[in-house]
């Protein structure tokens, strides 16, 4: 199938965003449904899904091709923030099962990851807000569900700016829809095993 005019005069980002719509959308939904603000017992399911998958990213990071592309790649990590929201809520670090990426992997490929990771932050506002009615804040146990400093929606702007402004070709663009599927996916998975008893 192929897209429609209106859509390849979108930007990167927003084509992006119109790709993984659905797989998305069944990620949010499913979250939500295993309330996870409704208790501090849910909550650290949550937290377990953020952490696991943020450490599936975190090879990212380091990437000097990645870094390249998205030049405040490194401050943009957030598995530290969850570590410490871990421990303050007095919850071990989940076993380390290996993680979905590792240092080969496509620069496409892992744009598309970034982005589902980035957007989450995006999104995080209401999040935050949620965590807080359950005595959480940017100082105790919702760290990583805190606002950059400039504002979400400028650190997000800056992310998509540069998605959007690095150049690739039809293949890349799928490797990038492919790696984003994927993150969602994943995710997904981490869903289902922290809210499945």
């Amino acid at each position: 199938m192929s897209d429609s005019p209106a859509l390849l005069a979108t930007s990167r980002s927003r084509r992006l965003k119109a790709a993984t719509h659905g797989t998305h959308d069944r990620l949010d939904q499913r979250i939500m449904r295993g309330d996870p603000f409704a208790s501090l017992d849910n909550y650290r399911r949550f937290l377990r899904v953020q952490y696991r998958f943020h450490r599936d990213l975190a090879v990212l990071y380091s990437l000097p091709v990645l870094q390249a592309l998205l030049p405040d790649l490194v401050e943009r990590q957030r598995l530290r923030e969850l570590e410490q929201d871990l421990f303050d809520l007095d919850e071990p670090l989940p076993a380390d099962e290996g993680s979905a990426l590792t240092d080969d992997i496509d620069p496409a490929t892992a744009l598309g990851w970034l982005y589902v990771v980035e957007g989450s932050n995006l999104g995080a506002a209401i999040l935050f807000k949620l965590a807080t009615r359950i005595g959480l804040d940017a100082a105790h146990g919702a760290r990583h569900l805190a606002g950059h400093p400039d504002g979400r929606a400028r650190h997000w702007r800056r992310f998509t700016d540069a998605l959007d402004g690095n150049a690739l070709d039809a293949e890349q663009e799928e490797r990038l829809v492919a790696g984003a599927t994927q993150a969602f996916q994943r995710v997904h998975g981490y869903v289902e095993q922290a809210f499945t008893d």
